[in-house]
């Protein structure tokens, strides 16, 4: 489960502090006020507004890095908020973009925006950088850099490949351990689900509204198994399957992002007109693979490998409002040997900057520690050659973002089990033809959560897809937002909605559409690489 973190946009340093503890302290002189979980807030938000969101504020505040030891160290968690403007407010909607290691500052004034302005307007939206990410303290970077070009090719196609490719993930998991080894054994989901309850306490709220996109399916899920007295209302959108937590669900990605890739070469050929590429999907495939090979030998403007075309196109697995700039990056290169076009390319989709350093070395930590991974390197092997055979598109690849949990230092915890038969009715969203988070995990949580009713956009093949300009998905998102009800149908989907219609290349469009403009807005907030 891939994520590219993305830049924060347009969130000013936080300065303002707060603290909320289990225990309160002798000298109340000595620390900043704190606070039980059942005490008062002690939050100070000061203004922190963009010229996009002219309301936003922000605060800090500081949490436990052992949730077990409160007389130990203690961290700081960068928080955001759009305030309610109604009389009566329904309490705070905690938003999570996923990740894990994704940033959610920018989130809670998109949400506030993005939703019906009635609904919005009843709620404190409240965004956060979990344990490590972003403007939170410390922010993980485990080895600057890693990402940079040109990395070995994905595929290894030698033994010598393969070892480079090893190393560099063992490496990973060293510096990591150099850098971060306090604090490394509590980078995990459940202790992140711990600081949410803390942050409720601090916002004075007796109960949360949680909306969570991808990962944040899973952080959600498992903050309502273990504060499910504290949930009013839960909203998942493109939900992770809790049973393969980690490793089995990033080889069933594999198989979908294959699928996925498959799509966006039939939309190419579909637009022979434009880019020139054939008529033929499997052809034109071919000539992807081909180009694959090409920049192996010689990277495109020596930026771009084999490892760093895959990154630049693995976007297009998560939305399709990229496919129009994929293809004429594919098309140029192929048809007029155009490297500039790629390169551009690659530096949009799928170069990683310190945003991304951070968000993998979250991602890393929170992977690896959740759940247990194979530690034997041939099981590694068996399985990703085997499902490299079905689906070469992104496979190693994936293999090596996610190696580091091979080796990884700290042992890891028992996966949760978020079955749920105490909540509320929660809302959840799926398209059928997710990559990241393939359908089978929206189905499965949709049994675990009791009394939770799912809502599945058919032939969807984006990865996020409320407030993505589908009036049908939004609809439900917002009647549950206003009023806790939930469609309710028989069969494995309780409501279903139409696909939201694939992009045109730019020649065949007048303007962008606003449901367009809006997926596009809500992806570079969720990043390309994401549960």
């Amino acid at each position: 489960m891939k994520k590219r973190a993305v830049a924060l946009c347009g969130i000013t340093v936080l300065t303002a502090a707060a603290v909320v503890t289990p225990a309160a302290v002798a000298d109340p002189a000595a620390a900043p006020p704190r606070a039980t979980p059942h005490g008062t807030p002690h939050l100070t938000w000061k203004k922190c507004g963009t010229d996009d969101r002219p309301t936003l504020q922000c605060a800090s505040l500081a949490v436990p890095l052992d949730h077990g030891n409160t007389e130990g160290r203690w961290i700081s968690l960068a928080l955001s908020r759009v305030p309610h403007t109604a009389k009566t407010s329904q309490g705070p909607l905690l938003v999570n973009p996923g990740g894990p290691g994704g940033s959610g500052l920018s989130l809670a004034g998109f949400v506030a925006s993005s939703l019906p302005a009635k609904v919005a307007a009843q709620y404190d939206v409240i965004g956060f950088d979990p344990r490590g990410v972003g403007r939170s303290e410390p922010a993980l970077d485990c080895a600057p850099g890693h990402f940079d070009p040109v990395r070995p090719p994905s595929v290894p196609g030698t033994p010598a490949i393969e070892q480079r490719q090893k190393k560099r993930a063992d490496a990973f998991a060293r510096a990591c351990e150099t850098k971060y080894h306090d604090v490394l054994p509590y980078l995990d989901t459940v202790s992140a689900a711990k600081d949410m309850d803390l942050i409720r306490a601090a916002l004075g709220a007796q109960r949360i509204n949680y909306f969570g996109y991808s990962y944040g399916t899973y952080l959600g899920a498992v903050y309502a198994k273990y504060f499910p007295q504290r949930v009013r209302r839960l909203v998942l959108d493109s939900i992770v399957d809790p049973e393969g937590a980690w490793y089995r669900d990033n080889l069933d990605q594999d198989l979908a992002f294959h699928t996925r890739h498959q799509a966006f070469m039939a939309w190419v050929a579909k637009y022979d007109a434009t880019y020139k590429l054939g008529k033929d999907p499997a052809k034109i495939e071919a000539k992807w693979y081909a180009m694959r090979d090409a920049v192996a030998k010689k990277p495109a403007g020596g930026r771009v490998g084999a490892g760093e075309l895959e990154d630049t196109f693995l976007p297009g697995g998560y939305y399709n409002g990229y496919w129009p700039q994929l293809a004429e990056a594919f098309s140029a290169y192929v048809n007029r040997k155009d490297t500039e076009t790629l390169v551009a390319a690659y530096e949009t989709f799928g170069e990683v900057d310190a945003a991304g350093d951070n968000g993998y070395s979250v991602y890393t930590a929170v992977q690896c520690r959740d759940a247990r991974w194979p530690r034997d390197w041939h099981r590694w092997n068996w399985d990703n050659t085997a499902t490299h055979q079905k689906a070469p598109f992104s496979t190693w690849n994936n293999a090596w973002y996610n190696a580091p949990c091979a080796t990884w230092p700290v042992p890891p915890l028992e996966r949760a089990d978020i079955t749920n038969d105490a909540l509320p009715p929660a809302l959840l969203f799926q398209a059928t033809d997710d990559a990241a988070t393939p359908y089978e995990g929206g189905v499965k949580v949709h049994e675990l959560l009791r009394g939770s009713s799912l809502v599945v956009e058919q032939g969807g093949g984006n990865h996020g897809i409320t407030l993505s300009g589908s009036a049908c998905l939004d609809g439900h998102l917002s009647a549950y937002l206003a009023t806790g009800k939930v469609p309710r149908g028989r069969g494995a989907a309780d409501a279903v909605c139409r696909r939201q219609p694939d992009p045109k290349p730019p020649a065949t469009r007048e303007a962008a559409a606003p449901a367009a403009v809006n997926g596009a807005s809500l992806h570079r907030l969720l990043g390309f690489r994401a549960p």
